[in-house]
């Protein structure tokens, strides 16, 4: 797409071009109130700021709504629907844009661009959305064939259901975090010599899951299926998201009902919440499913999924950074919108502000895989680091960042920023 430019200076590899527009939740050390804001190249424009300042006084249809811009969190702006979020995403750009219709509002106005726009580096980022209730998909078919294959062989891979339907689980939302605060060993019950039993110890194969967490902006009541149809409605964005995994935990507790501790001591995602307007031009396929799709999430040749690059990065205590994964957002068999038909098929109500996780994104690459478990072969085969460490799984000190971007640059990326948690040591 030709890039917009905009009268502020914007480094063209910023993932928050004008094409982006990004939401998110700031403070600062001169206001340490959390209040909205949208990531504009190097800096944010504060929407509290922008609000006082009569940013809004040529948008008419959001002014009944201002005090949104006030919130500690995006939920009460989630709530406004998505037409709503298009109009102020885009009324923003135009704002912002060089020549545009509104130079007198922020462009020309000194008072205001000194009271609203702050350097990133100066904000400290916050959860998004308050988190009432998240659920972890697995649609990474690529993940799954490679953990079935690990675990049971490559006959029996997949289980019967897995092309039938989005398999999940119901997470943690209170062990939700933004990117930046720090993740803490878990320790668990863990089967280490099967003739004394389990053992409580710190995890020995703590492990990152590169995922996509989607934001819901409407409710539904109990008993209401969502339509496939109008799943669109209810979907506020998308950020990255870690959804950390102790595994030796894990394979001791997940019979029979799944995952327990094992996942809910830390779930990371991005600061910056991208709007699904804003995504939209990177719709794409994911992965053709060779099995029929029942009615009720049969999305009819709709583009659900979106072309976004992603990468993993791990960075020791020494400081040394390597690439472990790069592979594109493609790999899922399932679309956020089905994952929610799905999910409200029985009659499962939902709230602003609930999560929806991906699941683990692999590609088909030994360099495209999304977790160490299967880098490694669960402990097998070890990872040659830059300078010259080695992993299995992840030691304390060791800090994973997840990135995400569309488009080829040029002016016109929309990114997520990174996705980032350092591993601290587990409590004795």
């Amino acid at each position: 797409m030709a890039p917009l430019r905009s009268w502020l200076t914007i480094d063209p590899r910023s993932h928050f071009s004008l094409h982006n527009v990004p939401f998110g939740i700031i403070s600062t050390s001169a206001d340490s109130a959390p209040r909205p804001a949208v990531a504009i190249g190097d800096h944010a424009l504060d929407l509290r700021a922008f609000t006082a300042g009569n940013g809004f006084a040529a948008l008419s249809t959001i002014q009944p709504h201002q005090s949104v811009f006030s919130e500690p969190t995006l939920n009460a702006f989630a709530a406004l629907g998505r037409p709503l979020h298009k109009v102020v995403r885009e009324y923003l750009q135009s704002v912002l844009l060089k020549s545009g219709p509104f130079p007198d509002v922020l462009e020309k106005n000194e008072q205001l661009r000194q009271s609203a726009l702050v350097p990133l580096e100066e904000c400290d980022m916050h959860l998004p959305l308050r988190v009432g209730d998240y659920t972890d998909f697995y649609a990474g078919l690529h993940h799954a064939h490679n953990v079935g294959v690990l675990f049971r062989g490559p006959q029996n891979a997949l289980q019967k259901n897995y092309k039938h339907l989005p398999v999940g689980y119901h997470g943690r939302a209170s062990s939700v975090v933004v990117s930046g605060t720090p993740i803490q060993r878990p320790r668990g019950q863990i089967l280490i010599d099967p003739e004394r039993g389990p053992e409580l110890s710190p995890c020995r194969k703590l492990d990152f899951e590169l995922e996509l967490g989607c934001f819901v902006c409407a409710s539904s009541d109990l008993g209401e299926s969502i339509s496939i149809y109008d799943t669109p409605d209810y979907l506020f964005g998308v950020v990255l998201m870690n959804d950390w995994s102790a595994r030796d935990i894990q394979a001791w507790e997940y019979v029979p009902l799944g995952p327990f501790n094992s996942k809910n001591f830390g779930t990371t995602v991005s600061p910056w919440v991208v709007l699904m307007d804003a995504l939209e031009p990177f719709a794409t396929d994911g992965i053709q499913n060779d099995v029929p799709s029942l009615p009720y999430i049969d999305e009819k040749g709709r583009k659900s999924n979106f072309a976004i690059d992603l990468t993993v990065t791990l960075t020791t205590a020494s400081g040394k950074s390597s690439t472990l994964t790069k592979t594109s957002a493609r790999n899922l068999l399932f679309s956020f919108p089905q994952m929610l038909a799905h999910h409200t098929v029985g009659g499962c109500p939902f709230n602003v502000g609930d999560l929806l996780g991906s699941g683990t994104i692999s590609g088909k690459g030994e360099n495209e895989k999304g977790c160490l478990l299967e880098r490694s072969e669960n402990g097998k085969i070890e990872i040659e680091l830059e300078g010259g460490e080695k992993r299995l799984f992840l030691e304390d000190g060791d800090t994973l960042t997840l990135s995400g971007v569309c488009g080829q640059g040029d002016g016109a990326l929309v990114g997520f920023g990174e996705c980032a948690g350092t591993i601290v040591e587990a409590n004795r």
